[in-house]
């Protein structure tokens, strides 16, 4: 071997060696952080090793991961979570080992008279998170009650986001139709999540640890959607201790009882109403004999000694609900949901995380008519799915997403014509969705996430066989983040709404019939963000968005030979504007959202009935000493478009030929109308206020609050009555209370 040789090989091995030794010097820190007091994890709380400056964020079930940390030293860990005490303790880094660790952050109002303000922020500024809000079960308690606290009822308050009424929860998102937003408890779609008549939620508050909510341009992960999603991560039970609660409104009553296993642990929560004289204020002082219920169960197991860093929970949600009244002229509506599932959520020996499940989901809406000229008509969905999401962290930080579900849908809608004839215009359907995303996080000042859904058999009949979605978010100076996402977004279930209705009884959800196009929308997004202190954030987005298809009810229909469903095609856009500020003891918020959108079926184009040019919600919350709250919240939108009636005419209508005197008495009065939505309502605007008290006793807690809702009772219209052209107001001033014992 000759000298050039002999030294080239030399270097080669010393490379290889150093290579060795520096990868032999590098950990990973790998943990979880929860609540001391009931051992509950903690999402997007805040990591930092404080002599690196390097940090992570928690996820959603409160897991962190730390790569490429320099082994064989001890660093400063500080973890801090708002309204939680920050903790600092010191950790030893060995080298090519993770290092598990669990945090437990004590609440601040055990040891402080107000909400300590968070030290440390070390919120990954590169990771692409646009349109997405978080929401914990503290901010659903700030927001002043209708009757009770709701997830479904505080996203109004959010920008982008537009209820089209008092009486309902159901909510519109940037300029889409309601049937556009998917609801997943843990990770379980609930096709009709609302009570009653679409008041407020079936999804108790009480058992929820966190939540999501996209806006718009999710990331391939999420589908199945064209407008929004919001995914729903509920408790799992305190693992400490055996706690329950037990807790009134002026509409139901409802418990709850949590505590530990044997390597686990469950809660079991339940609500059931009490009366509906409540209920009058919403619909104008008319009977709403509304009869429902909710209940729901989780049970955690994870056995280290067996199953190391796996945990398995077994959880369900059942909820029914009764509109019966006493007039036998009128029809009955009942709906239901039974929910159930079992997640695998394994953490392994590299940093990779792995969700498995295995799924159930059934909603039934019935419409008896009793004595009624109405026809009976019955809707049952079923959806058996079975996912797996993968996600592996790299060295570098980037992430690697893949997934996979198979799902069989049952749909079925039996209708009566008024000849009488029985329909089923249900399908049964298989159905299988893949994706991949790969986000760059290992640049300091960009981040990128790039995927794509994959439809490989699709439950409905016409569809993309592919959906890309691209996001970033580019650090453009120290306190400046420019935002920006583009995607295709593709849905196969659709709930019919009938836009003529104002309270809709009978929402039936099917698959898209085989003579429609899929669904199908474009997202376009761009903003910008700014946080000049720990306590300021300024966030600006503006959006288009493009619908393709969608299906809609087809008002003309009068033969029974021609569809139920259109297709139709829309658009919307605008800006959107949000304002924090958290200076403890006071919190603010205030958001704008300028926003136009437009619907065209049959080469007709108009603005939709929840198109509404202006939104403005502002908030403030003042944390007061010995655990006093008050919030209020004052809303404001531009009205909505409706179609006028302009005049009537008589119509004779002869049912019995051979009846002379039915010939003069069936002239009956045809209403005509304008172009359709050409006109607008006035204005809407409402204050509501909140008062909440918490009471430490030995033995147990009471926390009482007292809701005042539209305080200057503003008179808000609703709709004109068609017959009479009478006006019809929303929900006057409402005083509320509701009362929480735990134990």
């Amino acid at each position: 071997m000759n000298k050039q040789k002999f030294y080239l090989l030399i270097l080669l091995l010393s490379i290889a060696w150093n290579q060795n030794l520096f990868s032999q010097e590098k950990g990973t820190l790998r943990g979880i952080v929860v609540d001391s007091t009931n051992s509950e994890a903690l999402p997007f709380g805040n990591v930092l090793i404080k002599e690196l400056g390097l940090g992570a964020s928690t996820n959603n079930r409160g897991y962190f991961v730390i790569r490429s940390v320099p082994a064989n030293q001890t660093y400063t860990l500080l973890v801090s979570y708002i309204g939680y005490k920050t903790k600092s303790f010191n950790v030893k880094v060995e080298p090519d080992k993770i290092t598990e660790l669990e945090v437990r952050l004590v609440p601040s109002s055990i040891q402080l008279q107000t909400i300590e303000k968070v030290e440390y922020l070390t919120e990954e500024e590169n990771v692409p998170d646009i349109s997405k809000t978080t929401i914990t079960p503290k901010q659903i308690e700030y927001i002043p009650k209708g009757v009770e606290s709701d997830l479904l009822r505080a996203l109004a308050t959010l920008p982008g986001v537009q209820s089209t009424g008092d009486v309902s929860a159901k909510f519109n998102v940037r300029g889409g139709e309601s049937n556009q937003n998917l609801v997943l408890f843990d990770g379980i779609p609930v096709y009709y999540p609302f009570h009653s008549i679409g008041l407020f939620s079936v999804i108790d508050p009480d058992i929820i640890n966190n939540g999501e909510f996209f806006r718009g341009g999710y990331s391939a992960n999420y589908g199945r959607a064209l407008s929004s999603i919001l995914k729903i991560v509920t408790k799992d039970g305190n693992k400490n201790n055996f706690s329950g609660s037990l807790s009134a409104s002026l509409l139901s009553a409802k418990a709850l009882i949590e505590g530990p296993i044997p390597e686990g642990s469950f809660y079991i929560t339940a609500r059931k109403s009490i009366s509906n004289d409540v209920l009058k204020k919403f619909v104008n002082e008319e009977e709403l004999p509304v009869d429902f219920y909710d209940a729901s169960f989780k049970i955690n197991y994870g056995n280290s000694k067996f199953f190391s860093g796996t945990k398995f929970s077994l959880h369900g949600l059942f909820s029914r609900d009764n509109l019966k009244y006493n007039d036998p002229g009128r029809p009955d509506y009942h709906w239901a949901n039974n929910i159930i599932g079992l997640k695998i959520f394994a953490v392994g020996e590299v940093p990779f995380f792995l969700d498995l499940g295995i799924t159930y989901s059934n909603f039934k809406n019935e419409l008896l008519p009793k004595e009624s000229d109405v026809k009976p008509k019955l809707n049952d969905l079923s959806d058996f799915s079975i996912t797996a999401d993968f996600l592996y962290i790299l060295e570098n930080k980037d992430e690697l997403g893949i997934g996979i579900d198979v799902k069989s849908v049952a749909s079925k809608l039996f209708l009566v014509n008024r000849f009488d004839f029985k329909a089923d215009v249900g399908l049964d359907k298989i159905g299988s969705n893949a994706f991949v995303n790969y986000k760059f996080l290992r640049f300091e000042n960009i981040g990128i996430d790039l995927g794509a859904r994959f439809n490989i058999k699709n439950l409905a009949a016409k569809g993309d066989f592919i959906e890309p979605r691209f996001s970033f978010n580019y650090l453009l100076l120290p306190l400046i983040s420019l935002k920006g996402s583009v995607g295709i977004y593709q849905q196969e279930l659709t709930t019919i709404i009938d836009e003529r209705e104002v309270l809709s009884l009978f929402d039936p959800v099917v698959i898209i019939p085989d003579y429609l196009e899929k669904s199908k929308a474009a997202h376009y997004i761009v903003g910008i963000s700014t946080k000049p202190a720990n306590y300021l954030s300024v966030d600006a987005e503006g959006f288009y968005k493009k619908i393709f298809s969608a299906p809609t009810l087809n008002e003309n229909k009068s033969l029974y030979s021609e569809p139920d469903l259109l297709e139709s095609t829309g658009e919307s856009y605008g800006g959107e504007l949000i304002v924090n500020l958290n200076f403890m003891p006071v919190e603010f918020s205030a958001s704008y959202t300028l926003a136009w959108a437009f619907k065209e079926v049959d080469g007709v184009k108009y603005s939709p009935r929840y198109d509404s040019r202006h939104n403005l919600n502002l908030s403030f919350t003042y944390n007061l000493p010995d655990e006093w709250r008050f919030s209020t919240n004052w809303i404001y939108h531009s009205g909505f478009p409706y179609t006028q009636q302009i005049g009537f005419y008589d119509k004779l209508s002869i049912d019995d030929f051979l009846n002379e005197y039915d010939i003069y008495q069936t002239l009956l009065p045809i209403n005509i109308f304008g172009n359709k939505n050409a006109a607008r309502l006035t204005d809407y605007h409402r204050l509501d206020m909140i008062l909440s008290k918490r009471f430490d006793f030995n033995l147990f807690k009471v926390n009482l609050d007292i809701s005042a809702i539209n305080i200057y009772n503003r008179k808000n219209i609703y709709y004109f009555e068609q017959s009479t052209g009478k006006r019809v107001n929303m929900l006057p001033f409402l005083l509320t209370g509701t009362l929480k014992i735990g134990i």
